[in-house]
């Protein structure tokens, strides 16, 4: 029964719902956070310190979750220029290389990231005292997620027939 209609998007999960409305609440307060800081300039000539860091704080977090967001939805840029021309065990193997390459990537942005987080833990925020190890742990928790959805791209292209990796029509 979990056949798509045409033009019928699957049902998401509660935990994609609940995914999407923590990037929404995120993405609104720093826009609240800027606006509410533009105001007060405007208006009184002077800001608030802490809403001009909670917002590049949030600013942080929507990048790194909204990436998250764009790798799980296969949505991320992508350049096909060569594999767009391959097809059958050629086009499989070019993916399945490509895709440990941005494994290793991933992989050192992990390390980078824990690395940031360990040299940062003693590090507290001038305006809000918060610790820059809680704004710097969104990269590896980032790095972490995508690995892992990248994982399961890389374990379904592996068990995908070669004959089922066609060129692509030519798009003008």
């Amino acid at each position: 029964m979990s056949e798509l209609l045409p033009g019928k998007e699957p049902e998401e999960t509660k935990g994609e719902l609940a995914f999407q409305w923590f990037c929404a609440i995120v993405f609104l307060s720093m826009i609240g956070m800027v606006f509410y800081n533009a105001m007060l300039r405007y208006i009184f000539r002077s800001s608030f310190p802490p809403s001009e860091e909670w917002a590049r704080f949030l600013f942080m977090y929507i990048t790194f979750f909204g990436a998250i967001e764009g790798f799980y939805r296969g949505r991320h840029i992508a350049v096909d220029m060569l594999t767009s021309k391959l097809s059958g065990l050629t086009k499989k193997n070019v993916d399945i290389f490509a895709q440990i390459l941005a494994m290793g990537a991933l992989v050192l942005l992990a390390i980078g990231g824990i690395s940031l987080v360990e040299q940062t833990m003693d590090t507290y925020t001038i305006a809000t005292g918060v610790n820059m190890a809680f704004v710097n742990g969104a990269l590896p928790v980032m790095a972490f997620a995508v690995i892992v959805i990248r994982l399961g791209e890389l374990w379904q292209t592996i068990k995908r027939p070669a004959a089922e990796f066609k060129r692509k029509p030519k798009e003008f």
